[in-house]
């Protein structure tokens, strides 16, 4: 039985929304970003950011079919999950000092 790859107009409407999602939440995570009140805001947004450009590889390898950007994908994931963890304890250990005194 052969793969049925669908139809070509179908898969360029999901490429089409899908990239148009991923630009809307990638600009609203530049603009948090940009404004965001606190240093914590800017790391869930740059978190945020990681991850949609995650989100943006892996949608290039299932449309293209290969996995030449895996590499790169399971990188940007592990410095997204590094990033946060120690910006978390830094923020712990801050709270911390000022609670203590």
């Amino acid at each position: 039985m052969a793969c049925n790859e669908g139809s070509p107009i179908v898969k360029d409407l999901v490429l089409i929304v899908t990239a148009v999602i991923l630009s809307l939440a990638a600009a609203g995570a530049i603009y948090r970003i940009a404004v965001g009140p606190s240093l914590l805001d800017r790391v869930l947004a740059s978190d945020v950011l990681l991850a949609i450009l995650g989100a943006a590889l892996a949608i290039d390898m299932a449309v293209n079919r290969h996995l030449n950007n895996l590499v790169l994908l399971v990188a940007l994931s592990l410095i997204g999950f590094i990033g946060s963890v120690t910006v978390a304890r830094f923020v712990a250990d801050r709270r911390g000092q000022v609670n203590d005194s």
